[in-house]
This record gives C-alpha cells, sequence and structure tokens, in this order.
C-alpha cells in the first residue's frame, strides 16, 4: 500500500474584537469574546477525531484573564500553540523591526502565562509577511513561519472586504491596502521549504491553494461554496486533494472559528461568508472535509511538518532585501 503523503491542519484562533477591528467596527476596543464557546466545541470536534492540531493564539487574548481558562484547555488536550501575534493588525509589512520585537515579546509571555506552552511557530494576520517579519524571526529562535498563502485572488478578497466595511478615516484605509496580498503572491511556491537567513534558515509551510490556478482549498473556502451548492464545493475539494497528490504537495490547511459557528453564535459577523448556514449544517460539512482530509493524508500539527521538512534537507531559498 503506498504511504500516505503528510499534512498539517492548524486554526488561527481569531476572536470577535479581532474580526470587528480589522472590519472597522466599533465596539471592539472592549476586547468581545467568544473563546469560551468556541474552543470547547473545537476541542470536543477534534477529539472525536482523534487529531491533534496547532492552534495560533492572539496575545491580546491570552493577556486577559477572562479568557484563561479556554486557551488552558487547549494546551491540556495536547494541541500545538503558535503565535498569531499580540494585536492581531494584518499589516505587519508597516512594523518597524523594534515594533515588531516588541509584538512578539507581547505575545511570547501572555501566551506562556495563559497556557504554559512557548510558541516556535508563526503565522501573521492575516497572511502579513516581509523579509524584516521573517528575520525578527529566525533570530528569534523560531522553528518555521506560515504566513505565506500563495493566491491570486487577493486583490479581490479586499474589494469584498471594503465593500463591506463600513466607512473608515485615510489613515485606517491605508492600513489595509495590501490587507490579503497582491496578485503576485500566486507565484509563490506550494510546497514547503527554507528561507536562508544569514548563517540560520526558517522553514517556511504555505497555506496550501489548489495547484495551478491557486484559488484558496481551506475549510472557510468550502463553506462559501457550500452556501452555493454542496455537490460542487464538495467536487472542488476532491479536485484539489488529487491534484495535491498527484504532483506530490503535502498540503497544510486552516481552520478559524466561524467555521464552527454561525450568524447566532455571533450576529456582529453575519457578514462573513456562509455564516448563513445552519450550525449543524457547517459542523457536518467541516466533518466530512475533514474526515476525508485524514483518509487521504496523514494529518499531523505544524511543528511535526516543519520538522519533516528539516529531516529532508530541502533546498534553502534566499530570502529578498
Amino acid at each position: 500500500m503506498k504511504q500516505k503523503l503528510l499534512a498539517s491542519l492548524s486554526l488561527d484562533l481569531d476572536n470577535k474584537w479581532s474580526y470587528m477591528k480589522t472590519h472597522g467596527d466599533s465596539g471592539w476596543e472592549s476586547f468581545p469574546s467568544y473563546l469560551d464557546v468556541i474552543v470547547p466545541r473545537v476541542l470536543d470536534f477534534l477529539r472525536e477525531r482523534n487529531l491533534k492540531i496547532t492552534f495560533f493564539v492572539v496575545g491580546q487574548d491570552a493577556a486577559l484573564e477572562k479568557n484563561h481558562a479556554a486557551l488552558k484547555q487547549i494546551s491540556e488536550a495536547g494541541h500545538e500553540i503558535g503565535n498569531h501575534s499580540f494585536r492581531h493588525e494584518p499589516w505587519l509589512h508597516l512594523y518597524s523591526k523594534d515594533e515588531f520585537n516588541d509584538e512578539l515579546d507581547r505575545a511570547e509571555e501572555a501566551i506562556f502565562t495563559a497556557t504554559g506552552k512557548r510558541t516556535k511557530g508563526f503565522r501573521g494576520p492575516g497572511y502579513s509577511l516581509s523579509p524584516m517579519v521573517l528575520r525578527v524571526l529566525t533570530e528569534r529562535g523560531y522553528d518555521y513561519d506560515c504566513s505565506s498563502l500563495p493566491t491570486h485572488i487577493g486583490p479581490l478578497a479586499r474589494l469584498y472586504y471594503f465593500f463591506t466595511a463600513p466607512k473608515m478615516s485615510e489613515e485606517e484605509t491605508d492600513k489595509r491596502k495590501l490587507l490579503f496580498g497582491k496578485f503576485s503572491d500566486g507565484f509563490q511556491p506550494l510546497k514547503p521549504y527554507q528561507w536562508r537567513v544569514g548563517e540560520k534558515s526558517l522553514t517556511e509551510i504555505p497555506v496550501t491553494t489548489l495547484p495551478v490556478f491557486k484559488t484558496p482549498i481551506h475549510f472557510s473556502y468550502i463553506l462559501y461554496l457550500s452556501s452555493f451548492s454542496k455537490i460542487a464545493a464538495r467536487a472542488y475539494w476532491n479536485l484539489a486533494t488529487a491534484m495535491c497528490r498527484l504532483v506530490n504537495i503535502q498540503p497544510s490547511l486552516l481552520l478559524h472559528p466561524l467555521d464552527f459557528m454561525n450568524g447566532d453564535d455571533a450576529p456582529e459577523l453575519r457578514f462573513f461568508p456562509a455564516m448563513n448556514l445552519s450550525l449543524d449544517e457547517k459542523l457536518k460539512i467541516v466533518g466530512e472535509i475533514i474526515e476525508d482530509y485524514c483518509e487521504k493524508f496523514q494529518v499531523v500539527d505544524l511543528q511535526s511538518h516543519a520538522a519533516d521538512v528539516r529531516s529532508r534537507n530541502v533546498a534553502l531559498r534566499e530570502l529578498p532585501e
């Protein structure tokens, strides 16, 4: 029997306030949270399928006592904890090196206090990335980054975002000019690789998109397609996994809290795609897709995926200036 390709699964634990902040909505400053609801729901879902994944935690959530019980449950269940920044601002390319170091300092300490875990993996909010970010991660001893999303549709996603967002100041609009990335991001590699950073290296595990076409295949996108046609969504998923196996790509896919919620759970976030589906519908779709993912691939957390990449001495890529 042919051995399954390795694959990884993660969840960006974006909280209610972080979605509201990025969208430009008022009220986010009080840090409204749904972690007490969503974390037990996700952990039960994963436990039923015997899965261990990576949770990317936002430092600001870990800094608040009200979230500690929920976050502690994640580490106690044996899942990896990754760093998703402190303030969850998807414009890290605008940060100075000192600002980003401070961002990581605050997030690392808050996450350690809440979970007892030190983070060795990073994902930028909104796939925000720059050479400076990669250099700082390497200097701080991170094992891997997974902020790369090789897709051409970033500008379309940004257009939809501005269409649905409330009117905001010119300063806030400027921050979001590269939200969801550039068209040229679609030319980035799909297979995991390593950055050469001086005398050191940093493993990069891209969020996998459909080979050749570079359209998203993570679970939020499958749910979005399902809101139009469940048959078409499943056919698209089957095509994506078949193409990954055909060209020997080890996929790395991600979940979001909204994949486990609907508009009744968070009325402020009803504008997001697929929030009109019932909770039972969403959980059924996500469950079936993840079970199929596990049937076709050997699914591990990102720390394990990154270790496998390093063990194979994947060719190094030079970090751009």
